[in-house]
C-alpha cells in the first residue's frame, strides 16, 4: 500500500509540475491584459521559459538528481514551486515575474526527472508498467482538469487564486512525499563520471541511457504540434471535436490497452508499434482530408497510437536502466529532448501547413514516426552488440 501512496503522491506532484505551464496558458489573456507593454513575445515567453529551461539543462538535471538524490531534490523542487506560485499570485512587476518563471523551470525539470526514476523505484516490475503509464499521463491529465475547473475557480474568485490553489497543491505534495519516500541511499560515485561535458557525452553516447529520450523526442515533436495546430486545420465544424477528445483518447488508450500490450511486448517494440500505427493513421489521415468523420476517426486513432508511444517510452527507461542512478540520467535526456521536441515542432508544422498544406502534414507525422522505429531498432542493435562483447 505504501508504495501505491508513493506512485499516486509522484505522480500527483507531476500535476503540479504540468500546472506550471498549464496555469499561464489558462492566464493567456489576463497576462496579456496586466502586462500590456510586454503582450505579444514577452507573454509568449512567460509561457515558453520553463520548457527552455529543461532544454538546456535537462541532462544536467538529471546527474545532479544522482548526486543529491531523489527525495532531497523533489521536496526542494515541490518548496520552490510553492513559494514561487505563491509570489505569483500577486502578479508582481515583469522582470519578477519572469524571475519567478525561471525559478519555476527549475522546480518543474526536478519533478519531472525525478518522477520516472522515483516510481521505477518503488514498484516491481510487475506493475512497472501500468506506474511509468500513469506518470506518462500527468500533461494530458493536468491540461484537461484545468481547462475544466480553471474558468470557474477565476470568475469566482479571480485570477489571483489559481496561483494559490496551485501553490497549496505543491505544498499538499511536499507533505506527502516527505512522509511517504524513503531517505535517499548514501551517494556512490558513478564510475568513469569525468566533467560535466564528458557526463553529457556518455550519456547520449550509450545505447541504454539515450535510446528512451531519442524515441521521445519525435513523439513530442509531432504529439504538441499536433495537438496545437490539427483542430484549426481539419474540416471546419470538427475541430472542437477532434481537439477535446485527441488527449482524452490518448490517455485511455495509454492507460488500456497500453498496459495491457507492456505486459506481452518489450517497451521499446511497443514504441515502435506505436509509432507504426501513427505512420498508418497519419497516410488515413491524408487520404480522407477534408472528409469530416473519416478524417477525425484517422486523428484519433493517430492520438490513441502516439499515447502508446509516451507510456512505453517511459516504461522503456525503466525496463533497459535497472539502476536508479541510470534512470535519473535517463529521465534528463528525455526531459532535454523532450522539451527540444514541444519548442520545434509546432513552428515546424505551422510552417509546413503554410507551405503545402495536408501533404505537409503527412510527410511531418509519417517521417518523424519513421525515424522514432529507426532510433529504435538501432538502439536496440548496439545494446544487443554490446551484451555479446560482455559475455
Amino acid at each position: 500500500m505504501r508504495a501505491v501512496l508513493t506512485v499516486l503522491a509522484l505522480w500527483a506532484a507531476g500535476l503540479g509540475a504540468a500546472a506550471q505551464f498549464g496555469k499561464i496558458s489558462v492566464l493567456y489573456q489576463t497576462l496579456q491584459t496586466t502586462y500590456a507593454a510586454h503582450a505579444g513575445i514577452g507573454i509568449g515567453l512567460m509561457v515558453s521559459i520553463v520548457g527552455i529551461v529543461g532544454l538546456i539543462f535537462g541532462t544536467t538535471a538529471g546527474l545532479l538528481v544522482t548526486r543529491i538524490g531523489p527525495r532531497r531534490a523533489v521536496l526542494s523542487a515541490l518548496a520552490l514551486g510553492a513559494v514561487v506560485s505563491a509570489v505569483q499570485s500577486s502578479f508582481p512587476s515583469y522582470p519578477l515575474m519572469m524571475l519567478t518563471r525561471v525559478l519555476e523551470g527549475v522546480s518543474h525539470l526536478t519533478i519531472v526527472v525525478v518522477g520516472p526514476t522515483a516510481i521505477a523505484g518503488v514498484t516491481s516490475p510487475r506493475h512497472q508498467g501500468l506506474a511509468m503509464t500513469l506518470w506518462s499521463s500527468f500533461f494530458g491529465v493536468t491540461y484537461a482538469g484545468l481547462a475544466y475547473f480553471a474558468p470557474g475557480l477565476i470568475a469566482a474568485h479571480g485570477a489571483g487564486a489559481l496561483f494559490q490553489l496551485h501553490g497549496a497543491w505543491m505544498l499538499l505534495c511536499f507533505m506527502a512525499l516527505f512522509a511517504l519516500l524513503p531517505p535517499d541511499p548514501a551517494h556512490r560515485p558513478i564510475s568513469g563520471q569525468g566533467n560535466l561535458l564528458a557526463q553529457h557525452v556518455a550519456i547520449y553516447a550509450s545505447p541504454y541511457l539515450a535510446a528512451p529520450a531519442m524515441g521521445f523526442v519525435f513523439y513530442t515533436v509531432t504529439y504538441v504540434a499536433v495537438l496545437t495546430l490539427l483542430p484549426a486545420a481539419v474540416t471546419p465544424g470538427w475541430g472542437p471535436f477532434v481537439g477535446v477528445l485527441m488527449p482524452l483518447v490518448s490517455i485511455t488508450v495509454s492507460l488500456t490497452l497500453g498496459v495491457w500490450l507492456l505486459s506481452r511486448l518489450p517497451a521499446f517494440r511497443l514504441v515502435q508499434a506505436g509509432f507504426a500505427v501513427a505512420m498508418l493513421a497519419s497516410f488515413g489521415l491524408w487520404l480522407t482530408w477534408g472528409q469530416g468523420a473519416a478524417e477525425a476517426a484517422c486523428a484519433l486513432l493517430m492520438a490513441a497510437a502516439l499515447g502508446v508511444v509516451q507510456g512505453a517510452s517511459f516504461a522503456s527507461l525503466a525496463q533497459i536502466n535497472p539502476r536508479a542512478e541510470d534512470r535519473a540520467r535517463g529521465a534528463g535526456a528525455i526531459a532535454q529532448l523532450g522539451n527540444l521536441g514541444t519548442t520545434t515542432g509546432t513552428p515546424l508544422l505551422a510552417w509546413l501547413l503554410a507551405q503545402t498544406g495536408v501533404n505537409g502534414l503527412a510527410v511531418f507525422l509519417i517521417g518523424f514516426s519513421a525515424l522514432g522505429i529507426a532510433v529504435h531498432s538501432l538502439q536496440a542493435r548496439r545494446r544487443s552488440a554490446a551484451e555479446r562483447a560482455a559475455r
